[in-house]
């Protein structure tokens, strides 16, 4: 085997480490917000097996800290940015007046989703600066939710 052999060999293996590091760390990362959303839904009144599934997760989180049907709006403007994006096409024969309304739509699930997050920290008796925690570092706050001492004080009109 020559030196420029072993040299690949080495760097193919290197980036295989790398990646399977990678792999386990979301693994690890995962699951450490699969239980903060349990704890969270005990806290809540809701069973703990709903931070499992995706997707009724989420329902769930509307549900303890909003209204159901702001859910279903955020998801039919995410789904209708995605589909209204990809019907635009891309480079020179981009439709820019479809790219600017999927924007519009994504940004406005984007406000919804913010909404929801100040309604659950308003929900377990924090205020706006918890809403910041919960926009920019949300895993962690939601660790912060799960595992501080934030008692769940009911949907806060």
């Amino acid at each position: 085997m020559t030196q420029k052999e072993a040299a690949a060999i080495g760097l193919i293996g290197m980036i295989a480490a790398m990646g399977a590091a990678m792999i386990v760390c979301s693994l690890i990362w995962y699951v450490l917000q699969v239980i903060a959303r349990w704890k969270i839904f005990t806290k809540a009144g809701e069973k703990g097996w709903k931070a499992i599934i995706p997707v009724y997760n989420e329902f769930v989180m509307y549900k303890i800290s909003w209204k159901t049907m702001f859910f279903w709006i955020m998801l039919a403007l995410v789904v209708a940015g995605s589909l209204v994006s990809s019907l635009a096409g891309t480079g020179q024969n981009a439709n820019g007046f479809l790219l600017f309304l999927a924007f519009v739509l994504l940004i406005a699930a984007c406000v919804i989703g913010i909404i929801q997050l100040h309604n659950l920290s308003k929900a377990f008796g924090h205020g706006a600066g918890f809403t910041v925690g919960l926009v920019l570092l949300n895993p962690i706050f939601m660790l912060i939710l799960a595992f501080g001492s934030s008692e769940y004080k009911g949907i806060q009109d």
